[in-house]
């Protein structure tokens, strides 16, 4: 494999065509009109235009991608994550115009990108699973009578698609024919499909996830769990590995099933295996998502392998070369998804141009982004701008080390989600390893991080014209006000 092009944009392209440049691969970038000056158009040895700055008319044209890779030479595609990266009728595309795609076959997606058939598949390999329906159901009143018997409070989830689309959570009989109709039309409307069934709904749940590699001979491994309960409308925002509540037992318990859901599709590449963990420490199979995820980063850190060179080795036909018995867990990882949002009013979308961009110079954190100082958020794509991640021995020197890069990366001309991360490193909760996925909703109240900013921001200012403007470095946001007050005395 000489040459691939990396069918994405933004910090994942940028992040596949550094290993390819590492491993002496040519890489060949696609771009829309908003993307003519983004970095890894920049970085790409070759580059090509696909359209308008919408996604369909240009990032999610997989047709065009392939006449590009005709034209330029291409031996493989890299689909990155979204777009069009769990798109099966594309992989099946690539293959038959002779190209490899860096990931799993076209039947696997097909198998684990419809929540029911990714269920029917597992059965048989005995994975614990959230006690529901197994098929697609529209019949409100045969729907009712099934959620009766599950239990409420109970979940209507959409059988296509993710993102927390087309899911409601219903507590009531009395609300359920609303949920149900909601449920329905946001998952047709989202995805094109509007099949939908009932799970019971588990009330305090951590989201884990299991990263899963194969090979092309049938070798599969388990690469530990990453903890992913930070979320807002069900995305994530911090992830880091290890979990702070999953024993080696556990973990070994979930490994192996992620491994088993793996069999289940004769899945090959990288995918992840997402679970939901209950107060008893119970885990149940949520569903497979058959590419790279967003949070490799902290897999990486702690087992020091590079995924993408690892689904470019397993493209080429290689074999893993090591067994679950050769890998260790070195340390702690945690990411922080910088995204264009201001946390202060609830995450609303901040669009604008960087007037400052300024990023940490500390050991063991790594920066994935695509952003320089000068330039503007796009408005027809996802807004993270940056994946901030740090490693260190333990999980408490983890957050410490977070903490500094936070206070370090400097991002003027939007609000960004930094604030936020500051914010949960800081409380008990997270730093306790007390929570679950209703970590926003239990504890982060946007008007008080509002206010808190404007204090801290007003003792700033006082010092700063006490001191004659003397230049300094301040601490992490917990230790502000501590720090202006000693200062003070």
């Amino acid at each position: 494999m000489r040459k691939i092009l990396v069918a994405n944009r933004g910090e994942i392209a940028l992040r596949v065509m550094r290993t390819c440049k590492d491993m002496g691969i040519k890489t060949v970038a696609v771009f829309s009109e908003a993307d003519r000056e983004a970095l890894h158009v920049k970085f790409a040895d070759e580059a090509f235009l696909l359209g308008p700055p919408p996604s369909a008319q240009s990032y999610l044209l997989g047709d065009k991608i392939i006449e590009i890779c005709k034209k330029a030479g291409v031996d493989g595609i890299h689909p990155g994550y979204g777009f069009l990266s769990e798109n099966p009728s594309f992989a099946k595309k690539v293959k038959e115009a002779g190209i490899t795609l860096i990931g799993p076959t076209p039947e696997a997606m097909e198998i684990m990108g419809n929540k029911l058939a990714a269920k029917e598949a597992v059965l048989k390999y005995k994975v614990p699973m959230v006690p529901g329906i197994n098929k697609a159901i529209s019949d409100i009143k045969e729907a009712l009578t099934i959620a009766e018997n599950i239990g409420f409070p109970v979940l209507v989830k959409a059988s296509a698609g993710g993102g927390g689309k087309g899911m409601r959570v219903v507590n009531s009989a009395a609300d359920f024919e609303e949920q149900m109709h909601l449920a329905i039309n946001e998952a047709t409307n989202a995805f094109g499909d509007g099949s939908v069934f009932l799970e019971k709904y588990v009330g305090s749940p951590r989201h884990i996830e299991i990263q899963v590699l194969g090979d092309q001979f049938g070798n599969i491994v388990y690469l530990f769990e990453r903890e992913c309960s930070i979320q807002r409308r069900h995305q994530k925002l911090v992830e880091e590995a290890p979990s702070s509540i999953v024993s080696a037992d556990l973990r070994k318990s979930m490994g192996e099933a992620a491994v088993n859901v793996a069999r289940a599709c004769n899945y090959t590449g990288a995918g992840t295996v997402e679970f939901l963990v209950d107060e008893n420490l119970d885990f149940y199979f949520l569903e497979m998502n058959t590419r790279l995820q967003v949070e490799h980063p902290v897999t990486e850190f702690i087992t020091g392998l590079d995924l993408v060179k690892e689904q470019i080795r397993v493209a080429r036909g290689e074999p893993l070369g090591y067994t679950q018995d050769d890998l260790k867990i070195n340390g702690h990882s945690i990411e922080l998804r910088v995204c264009a949002e201001d946390p202060s009013e609830n995450f609303v979308p901040s669009i604008g141009t960087l007037t400052t961009y300024i990023k940490p110079d500390l050991n063991n954190v790594r920066i994935d982004d695509c952003m320089e100082q000068g330039m503007t958020i796009p408005i027809f794509y996802d807004n993270m701008i940056a994946k901030l991640v740090v490693w260190a021995p333990s999980r408490m020197e983890a957050i410490a080390r977070m903490k500094i890069a936070i206070s370090q990366f400097k991002i003027e001309g939007i609000k960004t989600t930094l604030s936020f991360g500051e914010f949960v490193m800081n409380h008990d909760a997270f730093i306790n390893g007390k929570f679950d996925t209703h970590f926003v909703a239990n504890h982060f109240k946007p008007l008080e991080l509002s206010k808190e900013q404007n204090e801290l921001a007003a003792l700033f200012s006082a010092w700063y014209m006490e001191e004659k403007k003397q230049e300094i470095v301040l601490p992490a946001m917990g230790s502000k006000k501590a720090w202006y007050l000693r200062r003070k005395e």
